[in-house]
C-alpha cells in the first residue's frame, strides 16, 4: 500500500517592528516611528539563523517602510533562499484607508521590494488581516497589481479582523478582475455544547497563549484528517522579550507581551514535528490545477 504524500505546511514571517503593530496604533502614530529604537533587523537575523539551524525555508511578508530603511535585511532574506512577499508599506488597516490609498500603499511596497531583490513579488498579507467583508474590494486591487496569492482573510470572529464564514483552507477566489489564491490562517473546527466554532491555531498571539502541544496536535490533526496544509505565522519581535515596553491599554499590552519568552521554544518544538516550506511552494504543490486560472 502506497504511503500518503507528506503535506507541506506554510512557514511565514510578518516583518515589522514592535512599535508598528495594530495593538499600539492608538498610542504610536506612523510619524513617530522614526523616534523608536529599531530592533527589526537584529530580530529578523535571529529568525534567519533559527531557520538555518533547522534547515527551513519560509515566506517573509516584509513591510515596505522597513524595507526602504533596511535593504540589506531584504537582500539577506533573499540570499538565504527564502521567499519575499509583501506586507504593504505603512501597516494601516485596509478598511480604514480605502481603495485609493490601499492601491498606492501596495504598489509602493511591491515596487520597492522588487527593486531591492531583483525578483517578482507574488504574495501579499494585509496588516492585521484587514481584508474583511467590508474590504473585499482589496482583492480586485491585488489582482490588478499583479499578486498571485493572498493570506489576509482570517476565518474567525475578532474585534479587528475576520470573516467567520470564509473557507478554512487554500482556495481560489474569482473576481471580475481575475483570480487570486487565498491561503487563510489556519483554524481548527471545534464543537461544544452543540455549538461549532473555529479555534485559531496558526501562530502569533495564539501560539504564545496556547500550550505548544495543543497547537502541534491541532495543526497535525488538520493535515491528518483534512489532508490540507496549514500556515504558521509569527513576527520577529515575538522572539524578543527584551524589547522596550510601550504604555498602552491593558488589553493591548496583554496581546503583545504575553509569553514572549516562550516563542522561540515553541517554534523549535513545531519545527521538529511538522514539515514546512514557503507559502508559494506549498500552494504550487497543493493547488497546481487552480494556479492556471486565466486572468
Amino acid at each position: 500500500m502506497k504511503a500518503p504524500d507528506v503535506i507541506l505546511n506554510a512557514l511565514t514571517v510578518d516583518v515589522e517592528d514592535y512599535f508598528q503593530v495594530q495593538a499600539f496604533a492608538d498610542v504610536v502614530s506612523p510619524h513617530q516611528w522614526e523616534s523608536f529604537e529599531s530592533r527589526v533587523e537584529d530580530n529578523t537575523y535571529r529568525v534567519l539563523d533559527l531557520f538555518a539551524e533547522h534547515g527551513l525555508k519560509a515566506t517573509f511578508f516584509v513591510l515596505g517602510w522597513e524595507a526602504k530603511r533596511r535593504p540589506a535585511m531584504v537582500r539577506r532574506i533573499i540570499g538565504e533562499g527564502h521567499e519575499l512577499a509583501c506586507h504593504g508599506y505603512g501597516h494601516q488597516l485596509i478598511y480604514r484607508i480605502g481603495p485609493d490609498a490601499f492601491r498606492a500603499d501596495v504598489r509602493r511596497a511591491k515596487d520597492l521590494l522588487e527593486d531591492i531583490s531583483g525578483q517578482p513579488v507574488h504574495g501579499y498579507r494585509a496588516p492585521s488581516y484587514s481584508i474583511t467583508a467590508q474590504s473585499l474590494w482589496a482583492l480586485d486591487i491585488l489582482i490588478e497589481e499583479g499578486f498571485r496569492y493572498d493570506s489576509s482573510i482570517f476565518p474567525i470572529h475578532h474585534d479587528t479582523y475576520g470573516i467567520p464564514d470564509a473557507p478554512s483552507f487554500p482556495h481560489m477566489i474569482r473576481r471580475d478582475s481575475g483570480c487570486i489564491m487565498e491561503f487563510p490562517p489556519s483554524t481548527l473546527e471545534m464543537s461544544a455544547m452543540g455549538f461549532k466554532y473555529k479555534l485559531p491555531v496558526s501562530g502569533g498571539g495564539y501560539l504564545r497563549l496556547f500550550p505548544v502541544e495543543l497547537v502541534r496536535r491541532a495543526l497535525s490533526r488538520i493535515g491528518r484528517r483534512e489532508r490540507q496544509p496549514v500556515v504558521l505565522y509569527f513576527h520577529p519581535w515575538e522572539l524578543d522579550p527584551g524589547q522596550p515596553r510601550i504604555r498602552a491599554k491593558l488589553k493591548s499590552r496583554l496581546r503583545h507581551y504575553v509569553n514572549l519568552h516562550k516563542t522561540e521554544g515553541k517554534l523549535r518544538h513545531l519545527f521538529a514535528s511538522l514539515p514546512f516550506a514557503p507559502m508559494g511552494t506549498v500552494l504550487e504543490r497543493a493547488m497546481t490545477e487552480h494556479l492556471a486560472c486565466a486572468r
